[in-house]
């Protein structure tokens, strides 16, 4: 009988049972994996999201060979920190999905009004605070590049992910997601993939300098060197938090706002009752006095 090419029988890995039926998602395991990610992330899951955490999971399982939820929550409680099972179930349940130019109306308002107010700046810094797979912190960077000229600026693009940080960094997307870039600035910023890249696009190295990414936990404490910033985008992530969370992330950020800063939030988003350090200026739109 033939065996496993270039080895034998005593020096072939073992193969990992998979299951074939579905893996069921009992009520202390749900409970226990709201508990998990409100602890590392902040993030207060209902109980509606209960099908969304199986069908984010479940396939993770599959690979590790778990034969079950509680299998898999004992693997998390014995792993910690980047690179760990704990980061890449973290990546698994938050959610990422983003676009360039996302709300236009705030990218207008960061054109027309805030960049000419700091024309005169020697130097402008932007936080994207939640930056996912990295549309928003480059749609930014277009914007400054076409106003900052060779006036120096720089974007910090963090999130909680190391996975959508490893592929922003890249700055490589499919065509498809060129569709909400201006064309002036598809143009000027973007590379058209060619050989095993058709069907990509880059984003110009000449902006991606300019961008630094950085993995950041907003629910903890933040690095003293990240300095200040003249605009902060918090945008779509409040949503996920409870009010406790959210005023204590509030004003964790704002902190690092300059005085006259700007501070952009999500359209469904509101501070109301979370913090009156900022002034609305327009919708989503706040001002640190």
């Amino acid at each position: 009988m033939s065996g496993v090419s270039g080895q034998d029988a005593s020096t072939a890995e073992p193969v990992i049972e998979q299951r074939t039926g579905p893996i069921t998602l009992g009520d202390h395991e749900f409970q226990e994996i709201r508990e998990f990610i409100y602890r590392r992330a902040g993030i207060h899951m209902s109980t509606a999201k209960r099908a969304l955490v199986a069908g984010r999971l479940e396939k993770r399982l599959r690979e590790l060979g778990c034969r079950g939820y509680r299998e898999y929550l004992d693997r998390l409680r014995g792993d910690a920190g980047p690179g760990t099972e704990v980061q890449r179930a973290i990546d698994l349940l938050t959610t990422n999905e983003t676009y360039f130019f996302r709300e236009q109306k705030h990218f207008a308002f960061l054109a027309e009004r805030v960049l000419p107010e700091l024309q005169s700046a020697s130097n402008v810094r932007i936080w994207s605070a939640a930056c996912s797979s990295g549309e928003e912190p480059y749609s930014v960077a277009m914007l400054l590049a076409e106003h900052r000229g060779t006036k120096p600026w720089a974007v910090l693009a963090t999130d909680l992910s190391q996975r959508v940080l490893e592929r922003a960094a890249k700055g490589v997307y499919p065509m498809e997601r060129a569709e909400r870039i201006p064309r002036p600035y598809l143009r000027a910023y973007c590379l058209k993939g060619v050989g095993s890249q058709t069907g990509n696009f880059s984003v110009a190295r000449k902006l991606r300098d300019h961008v630094s990414f950085r993995r950041l936990n907003l629910n903890e404490a933040l690095p003293g060197d990240i300095g200040e910033f003249d605009v902060i985008f918090l945008r779509n992530v409040m949503i996920y938090f409870d009010l406790p969370t959210k005023q204590a992330l509030c004003k964790r950020l704002l902190a690092h706002l300059k005085p006259g800063g700007y501070f952009f939030i999500g359209h469904s988003e509101t501070l109301n009752g979370v913090n009156s350090d900022v002034a609305l200026e327009a919708p989503s739109i706040f001002r640190r006095p």
